[in-house]
């Protein structure tokens, strides 16, 4: 219950010292709660129905959907709040490893906000290739909690395709939005994150979509030169070596890259029987894997590059990154880590909820998935904060570690507490309004 006390109380302090404000800051507390513990959805009818019968909570349909509808709520400034929560023990060997990428969450109205017919190309044979949906760019932090790799989310933009904003299509308070690619919501979103972490250097592990010149180059202009990038390297990637020396008495100046030594492929074959055995933490658990590292010029970066070739038994994949300090053993486990972004989307469309919403305006929609990337946040500084590892509930061959679920169960037991009002204390009402509702029910 103090974990909550102290993740919370900081978030409604975020709403105004007035009466409407207090009131404000009290439902936002208690919905928060609703979307994390682990028996409801996070539709807006089932929120409603758990904070009437789990909570008491004396408040109408008509207002809390006002409530969840507000274009009022202070969603910048709560995230900031929680992002300093993240700050003492948010760096991983003295810099920020923050995932990248997008994903789509299906919808079934036609009328729902920054719905389209998005291509999906993880779709299966039996599934549509173009399904109706959300386009969503996240960014989050990869933090280890208690021995296991997990996705908190920071960040997220809705990515409104340029033929739909033409079109007319997407209208924001009647206005078309302006359209920006993914990388230039990548860097402002980059930019927000690097003012609340002044100092800190900052490593984007991503896949090859993200990892290129597209966001590197925008992203060191505006964000610093203290931001690198983890990524997977094309097969077909050409590699130089580094520019020699030049002679003494050579005219000229100097070269910025070696001569070419090869693309990926050509250079995986030839690299093979010089890869060394590595012992890395990958997966959950301690791992030996045969790699090769090198460092090279990447022309697409215009940079030096760390690249790591790593070999298993018929195949090969080849990861590169900008920060030359890194090891090879951090090279593979962190971007071993990224699957965890994965993980971390569906914690919020499936565990949570969000793709179970029929939320259709814009403030609605955007105050729902608030709700439901801000509580899965919450629920791994949550479990980070606990003084022992939680136990798994259900065991599931091969997986030693506890399990989202069992992190929101815990904090269900503490909202559950009856000490809780006593934490955050519900509004009571007027007692005008009860005598006039009392008045109505007689007339009736």
């Amino acid at each position: 219950m103090f974990i909550l006390r102290d993740l919370l109380k900081p978030l409604q302090a975020c709403f105004p010292e007035n009466e409407s404000g207090k009131e404000r800051g009290t439902w936002f507390v208690y919905t928060m709660l609703c979307v994390t513990i682990h028996f409801t959805s996070a539709r807006t009818s089932n929120l409603l129905r758990a904070i009437q019968t789990l909570f008491g909570f004396e408040i109408s349909q008509r207002r809390f959907y006002a409530f969840m509808d507000s274009p009022k709520l202070p969603w910048p400034r709560l995230w900031l709040t929680l992002w300093s929560a993240m700050t003492p023990s948010a760096d991983a060997d003295g810099r920020l490893i923050l995932a990248l990428d997008d994903f789509i969450n299906p919808k079934t109205g036609k009328k729902i906000f920054g719905c389209a017919s998005v291509f999906d190309h993880a779709a299966k044979l039996n599934q549509s290739s173009y399904p109706w949906a959300q386009n969503i760019l996240s960014i989050g932090l990869l933090k280890q909690i208690k021995g296991r790799w997990a996705y908190l989310p920071m960040a997220f933009r809705f990515y409104h395709m340029k033929k739909v904003i033409e079109a007319g299509l997407i209208k924001i308070k009647g206005k078309a939005p302006v359209f920006q690619t993914k990388f230039e919501q990548t860097v402002d979103r980059l930019c927000e994150i690097a003012k609340a972490f002044p100092g800190n250097a900052i490593l984007i592990v991503t896949d090859s979509w993200f990892g290129n010149n597209g966001l590197f180059a925008p992203m060191r202009k505006q964000v610093g030169k203290l931001t690198n990038i983890l990524s997977r390297l094309r097969v077909n990637s050409n590699l130089f070596d580094l520019p020699c020396e030049p002679k003494e008495g050579q005219r000229g100046r100097r070269r910025k890259y070696g001569k070419l030594a090869g693309n990926a492929r050509s250079l995986a074959a030839g690299f093979k029987d010089l890869a060394q055995a590595y012992t890395v933490n990958l997966y959950g658990k301690p791992r030996e894997v045969q790699a090769f590292s090198k460092v090279m010029m990447l022309k697409t970066l215009h940079c030096k590059v760390r690249v790591v070739w790593i070999y298993r038994k018929t195949q090969w994949v080849a990861l590169f990154t900008t920060d030359l300090t890194l090891s090879v053993e951090q090279i593979i486990e962190y971007y071993g880590a990224r699957w965890k972004i994965e993980a971390g989307f569906k914690e919020i469309k499936q565990e949570i909820g969000s793709s179970k919403s029929q939320t259709r305006n814009p403030d609605a929609v955007m105050n729902h998935l608030n709700f439901c990337t801000m509580a899965t946040t919450i629920t791994w500084l949550y479990a980070d904060r606990l003084a022992h590892t939680p136990q798994r509930s259900h065991a599931v061959k091969g997986r030693r570690h506890f399990a989202f679920s069992d992190v929101r169960k815990l904090i269900t037991q503490a909202a559950l507490e009856p000490s809780f009002d006593g934490v955050f204390p519900k509004p009571v009402n007027p007692h005008h309004n009860s005598f006039i509702s009392a008045l109505l029910r007689m007339v009736a």
